[in-house]
């Protein structure tokens, strides 16, 4: 019989691209509205949880919707049922809708909305702009019969495990001899109860990272053939993997200013843009920081990028930015609707690879406007 998915697979694929721990401090990530438990056939895609996009998820008989910006912020003191987010919540659960939030998380994450834009900007050579979170790395130690050697390390590589740099299945192996005695209440893969066993084994290291280590040891004891699987986990000082915010590289090729913001324009999908600089400058060196970038145009500077794009420019820090030297476009905030097909695309590629036992689950892109301004 096939296990039915519920919501909570679904959010376990996310978090493992964008872990919670990722996220600000300040933000609210994850379960919104809605039911851990519920079964889910269908997912859509939205930026923001808006009254038309709830309408539309109604309409289209969506089990799940999975939000960029977080509908709620801060702790709700008052559900009045009257104003437009208690409506939305009361339509939400009227029709058995969940809605789950990846806000800064997926801002954070490889291949996440920064890498998404960075991306329609075709940035090369690309860096993060801002560091937030670096990970931390375990070693992992496990003694493997001879004869069950690959299912173990397939087990350990398909999670993640054996990362160094560029390179993937990194493992060192040393042969030995493991020795056990059975005892009462075992039923041994190899020898006899009451009987010492000397068994030709392999000892596996291998490097993971700290946010993959109980899925790595979960697959791996899975995949092993003993009862009771020797390992160990070991801290380790080695730097591990950075995350940030923004991205920062170069173009195929120096243009001018005047010419980035037509190309940024096209290909970030937005009708109008807010320039800072002269026009006919030439720029190479992008920084790109989805969202609300203000604050960091210093970091911006200081990695020399000659042209950084980011929404929400306030008057005074595009005056600041102006006296520095560092030309920026405001493309605005909604230019994060990038992700909406990036997470759709992702979500499809784990379902279809099965990482949920329902490969029929439908994903779909909100086609709801949320954003709030109109150009004149």
């Amino acid at each position: 019989m096939v296990k039915t998915t519920i919501n909570s697979d679904i959010f376990k694929i996310i978090e493992k691209w964008a872990p919670k721990s990722f996220a600000y401090d300040w933000d609210n990530v994850g379960l919104q509205v809605g039911s851990y438990n519920k079964p889910v056939k269908k997912i859509m895609i939205t930026l923001d949880v808006l009254e038309s996009v709830v309408d539309e998820a109604i309409e289209k008989e969506v089990d799940l919707i999975v939000a960029h910006h977080p509908m709620l912020f801060k702790p709700v003191k008052q559900l009045n049922l009257d104003d437009w987010r208690g409506k939305v919540i009361r339509k939400l659960i009227q029709h058995d809708i969940t809605v789950y939030a990846a806000h800064t998380n997926l801002d954070v994450a490889e291949g996440g909305v920064n890498d998404m834009l960075a991306d329609l900007l075709e940035i090369k050579e690309r860096e993060i702009l801002v560091e937030t979170n670096q990970d931390s790395l375990f070693k992992i130690v496990v003694y493997v019969p001879e004869t069950q050697l690959d299912p173990v390390l397939d087990a350990l590589s398909s999670q993640g495990a054996g990362h160094i740099g560029n390179y993937s299945h990194c493992t060192f192996q040393s042969e030995g001899t493991g020795t056990f005695k059975p005892l009462d209440g075992t039923t041994p893969f190899i020898g006899e109860k009451h009987k010492l066993e000397k068994v030709a084994e392999f000892k596996v290291e291998t490097i993971v990272q700290a946010s993959l280590v109980s899925e790595v040891v979960q697959v791996m004891k899975a995949a092993h053939p003993y009862e009771e699987v020797a390992y160990d986990v070991i801290p380790l000082q080695n730097e591990g993997k950075k995350y940030g915010l923004g991205r920062i590289g170069k173009l195929s090729e120096p243009v001018t200013l005047d010419e980035f913001v037509l190309k940024a324009k096209k290909s970030l999908d937005v009708q109008h843009v807010r320039v800072i600089g002269n026009l006919s400058k030439k720029v190479n060196r992008v920084a790109i920081l989805g969202g609300s970038g203000e604050k960091y145009i210093y970091p911006a500077l200081l990695k020399k990028a000659d042209v950084y794009v980011t929404g929400d420019l306030t008057f005074h820090q595009a005056q600041e930015a102006m006296e520095m030297g560092i030309s920026i476009i405001d493309a605005g905030h909604y230019i994060e609707k990038t992700m909406k097909e990036g997470t759709k695309k992702y979500l499809e590629e784990k379902i279809r690879d099965g990482f949920v036992s329902d490969s029929t689950i439908e994903v779909i892109v909100s086609q709801s406007n949320t954003d709030p301004f109109q150009y004149r």
